[in-house]
């Protein structure tokens, strides 16, 4: 495949597991330099440390996506780190798996700010610095739940399909931007360890247990997307279990 092995400066929010280590691993050992974000900073000094033993670029930083002012502060430090910002990786999501009837309406709220609010305001924090270099990518890391509904996911789906409206927007609205949506099935994370339903969460783990594939794997289809040469915009991979319904 031709691909671009420039190094570039990526950030990546919810950097401190799953996806988003992976991505932060995988990008690092490509020798691009990352800057990682999260709320837990003890497993992001952690992760720094050992991809700057192995002689990568790393600096980080506490993130909150579903505060703006986090977010750009986040995006400020990157800038006075590493001088630009070429890719932003925006991964930290939450699923809380339950019926509308149980009417968990904070829980909502939560996947709302986080899954849909966390990506604008991570668009928002960096198009002024792409602009200004006449170029980026922004990754939205979305889910295949933003091609499906199932019982149990509905508002989780809602915000992963509002995260694809809005990339494909930004998409056409840009010719020196590049926009990717990444769509994981079943992956190795911690998504189903907090919130919803304990019925609901259960049969995901369970189902997860049997199918899900490392969070490498999502890793390796973001750095497929990032490694491109300039002119080539890769729009939307989907990558799930092999068995996978």
């Amino acid at each position: 495949m031709s691909t671009s092995t420039d190094s570039k400066t990526v950030l990546v929010t919810g950097a401190s597991s799953g996806i988003g280590e992976a991505t932060a691993r995988r990008l690092a050992s490509l020798g691009h330099a990352v800057f990682l974000g999260a709320r837990r900073t003890g497993r992001l000094a952690s992760l720094a440390e050992e991809l700057r033993a192995g002689g990568a670029s790393v600096a980080y930083r506490e993130l909150d996506v579903t505060s703006l002012q986090s977010v750009q502060a986040f995006a400020a430090a990157a800038v006075q780190e590493y001088g630009r910002i070429d890719v932003l990786v925006n991964n930290a999501g939450v699923m809380s798996l339950s019926r509308i009837a149980e009417l968990r309406i904070a829980e909502w709220d939560q996947m709302i700010d986080v899954n849909l609010c966390g990506v604008l305001y991570g668009t928002a924090a960096v198009l002024p610095q792409m602009r200004k270099q006449d170029g980026g990518h922004i990754v939205n890391v979305s889910s295949v739940s933003g091609h499906r509904v199932d019982p149990t996911a509905a508002v989780y789906s809602a915000t992963k399909f509002a995260v694809a409206a809005l990339s494909e927007g930004l998409r056409q609205e840009s010719r020196d931007i590049r926009v990717t949506v990444v769509s994981p099935g079943f992956t190795q994370s911690e998504l189903t360890d907090r919130g919803g339903s304990a019925e609901a969460q259960a049969a995901a783990r369970e189902v997860a247990a049997q199918l899900a594939i490392p969070a490498a794997a999502i890793a390796d289809a973001i750095a497929f997307a990032v490694n491109q040469p300039a002119a080539v915009d890769v729009n939307e991979l989907i990558v799930r279990p092999t068995a996978q319904g």
